[in-house]
């Protein structure tokens, strides 16, 4: 069954030596929208300049990606291990920009720092030391987190991204608000007459059925299939197509309340509902 949420974007922003922390992350934001999403109206959907943006001149590269992808997000989730990543021209790289740049909108940003151990012939001494003045900044102007394995960074992140959705005001205000804007929706449908739409056979049954002196809509069983009877008028399916469009058909008139069964399969009933749909079927002008 359909429901109404509200859809935000999660920035995932990190350099390409932990692709696997970052792939463990939108498995986590996966698994919390299918245990949650129905039930807080909410749809987290993970974005990113790989998967989200597209070629575009005119700009620096990284502003692009700005304009498209990261504008848009209300989260961003930043990833780092040893690598700070490549610079951008006017920052230190693309991940320290987009961080930099959504933490200055006023828009939530968690940072995660892995401290696994990596082998020191793998290390970019450079981008190490980058990485570890990035750091320090970051505690200084925040809280952010430490992992030192995956399973660390699961856990940790399952617990505090559904704390942050959870609890955060920006949140909480937009279910709020998407949750008062659904209440003035019911109010509204609930003071105009619902339109109801229903298939051409389904309409030509109930014109005749409201004719009927009792309103009487009969289902008379046949050698193949069954026949609809009504205001001296049988419909009688001809093969099993038109066999299954006369159950459809009854099947709407019943669901939309224009008509009500007497008994089970039968025979059936025109409501006032159906009557004065019928009415405005007959005289579509009036």
């Amino acid at each position: 069954m359909s429901y109404r949420a509200n859809v935000f974007e999660v920035m995932m922003a990190s350099p390409g030596d932990v692709s696997q922390q970052k792939g463990i992350a939108e498995e986590v934001i996966r698994d919390w929208n299918a245990a949650h999403s129905r039930t807080m109206s909410t749809i987290l959907l993970p974005v990113s300049w790989e998967t989200n943006s597209s070629p575009e001149m005119g700009d620096r590269p990284q502003a692009i990606i700005n304009k498209q992808v990261l504008e848009n997000a209300d989260l961003l989730i930043g990833i780092f291990w040893t690598r700070l990543g490549t610079p951008t021209g006017e920052y230190a790289s693309g991940t320290v920009e987009e961080i930099e740049k959504h933490i200055e909108s006023g828009k939530l940003t968690m940072l995660y720092f892995s401290s696994t151990p990596v082998s020191p012939e793998s290390v970019d001494t450079e981008q190490l030391l980058a990485l570890r003045e990035f750091k320090e900044k970051m505690k200084s102007e925040g809280r952010v987190e430490f992992f030192d394995s995956n399973v660390d960074f699961r856990t940790k992140f399952t617990r505090q991204l559904a704390q942050t959705i959870n609890e955060n005001s920006y949140f909480a205000q937009e279910r709020d608000d998407s949750a008062s804007a659904s209440d003035l929706v019911s109010i509204f449908k609930s003071s105009v007459p619902e339109e109801v739409r229903i298939s051409d056979t389904a309409q030509n049954i109930l014109v005749e059925a409201a004719q009927d002196e009792y309103g009487m809509i009969f289902v008379v069983k046949a050698i193949n299939g069954y026949v609809i009877q009504t205001h001296g008028k049988a419909f009688t399916p001809k093969n099993a197509r038109e066999r299954a469009e006369l159950e459809g058909a009854l099947k709407e008139l019943e669901r939309a309340d224009l008509i009500v069964a007497e008994e089970y399969e039968g025979p059936y009933k025109v409501t006032t509902k159906g009557y004065d749909y019928a009415d405005k079927v007959r005289t579509p002008n009036s």
